[in-house]
């Protein structure tokens, strides 16, 4: 069992926590959708605007010197809490969605023709499905997808029948923010490499459970959030190989992405600037980076063995309710649970766990396509993160018993 002390500090780190909604002690089970943050990272975005508020690389100034130094220690300490080889590597975006975004808009103007297709999975988030479509759709190229098996695995063997000479790239995600399963990229990457085929990996659900080395996983392109690892909300990273960003072009026109501009032609700027026009989130940057030495002062194995308490506690009390169906039963889950309470729709249980001060998610959780697979219209979704607790599981299952009286 975790030290309940050492839980107990951690939660004193999280002021929102110490809160009751509805006069009831919070329960925040919704950290797939974003999780909470320390008072270091609130503090650090805090102490930005209050001391050195300024636009970075172009001033000669010293508020604009510090800012810039701050800004670009943040990337560096990116780009060894990935492992990426260099830190220009390290781009810059407003979030996991608009990393997909840009690569979708740059490797489809580069690669994408008619008849070629572009590989995803049953379970991936809107996120890496509509980019992929608009790509394909501007380009003439299909969008092919990797069927799964019932409980939420992919199908391997029809995974590689995908990787014929028309595929351009594979993309796909680490962790499926709906079912839990934790997909085996690393086989994947091998498989899509022997066949030349880059990948993109989506981590927006990986990235605050998992250890990330993006050399020894040798993906070509890696993309994460922010906010869903303790950081701020409004800032994300895109990682790609050196050879690759280069051989892209740019996502967005306009200040620093460019070398030199004249009426009749501009010339682009060097790795990462090529990619991050316009004025950066340079507050929220400098605040991801107090959330990573958060996570590197816990470190990702105490992190997983809590997470992995709590998802194998909860499986198990959950399912002590009769009529309970959990959606993702593969073998390597993340903290992440995803049910049906009987005939109940997830809309009605949600709001009435809100009423008992208990936060989760309900819907189809933005994977659409993976609740038509299932047949259903969506669920009601308890994910999991370093400050929660047993004791806040059995507040949950005794909640949702109430909830099965009251439609009974």
């Amino acid at each position: 069992m975790s030290d309940t002390n050492f839980i107990n500090s951690i939660r004193e780190q999280f002021p929102i926590l110490d809160q009751k909604i509805y006069n009831k002690p919070l329960v925040y089970f919704d950290n797939a959708a974003t999780n909470q943050k320390p008072i270091r990272v609130i503090e650090a975005l805090d102490n930005y605007y209050k001391t050195i508020n300024s636009n970075i690389h172009r001033g000669v100034h010293y508020l604009s010197q510090q800012a810039t130094n701050a800004f670009e220690d943040s990337r560096r300490t990116i780009q060894q809490f990935i492992n990426a080889r260099h830190s220009h590597e390290i781009i810059f975006t407003r979030g996991t969605t608009e990393s997909i975004n840009l690569v979708a808009s740059s490797f489809g103007k580069k690669y994408l023709k008619e008849g070629d297709t572009v590989v995803i999975s049953t379970m991936e988030h809107h996120s890496n499905i509509v980019p992929w479509q608009m790509a394909c759709e501007t380009y003439g190229a299909h969008l092919k997808v990797i069927p799964i098996d019932e409980s939420g695995t992919i199908i391997f063997s029809e995974f590689e029948k995908l990787l014929d000479h028309n595929c351009r790239i594979v993309a796909i995600t680490h962790v499926s923010n709906t079912l839990g399963t934790v997909n085996d990229i690393k086989k994947i990457i091998s498989a899509a490499h022997q066949k030349n085929i880059p990948v993109m990996i989506d981590g927006a659900q990986s990235i605050s459970h998992i250890k990330i080395d993006v050399q020894e996983l040798d993906c070509d392109l890696f993309c994460f959030s922010s906010h869903k690892m303790y950081g701020p909300m409004g800032v994300g990273v895109l990682y790609g190989k050196e050879k690759l960003l280069n051989e892209l072009p740019p996502y967005q026109g306009g200040g620093e992405m460019i070398k030199t501009v004249t009426f009749d032609k501009t010339t682009y700027n060097e790795l990462p600037f090529k990619f991050e026009a316009g004025t950066p989130n340079v507050g929220d940057a400098i605040a991801l980076m107090e959330a990573i030495h958060f996570i590197q002062e816990i470190s990702y194995e105490t992190i997983a063995a809590h997470e992995t308490e709590l998802l194998e506690y909860a499986t198990r009390e959950l399912l002590k309710i009769n009529d309970l169906r959990i959606f993702g039963t593969a073998v390597h889950k993340a903290s992440v649970i995803s049910f049906q309470l009987g005939n109940i729709h997830p809309y009605d249980v949600g709001l009435i766990l809100d009423k008992l001060g208990i936060a989760v998610r309900t819907g189809h959780h933005c994977t659409q396509p993976l609740m038509d697979f299932y047949k259903i219209p969506g669920t009601v979704r308890a994910s999991f993160a370093i400050y929660n607790t047993t004791q806040e599981i059995d507040i949950l299952t005794e909640a949702l018993n109430k909830v099965k009286i009251m439609f009974e």
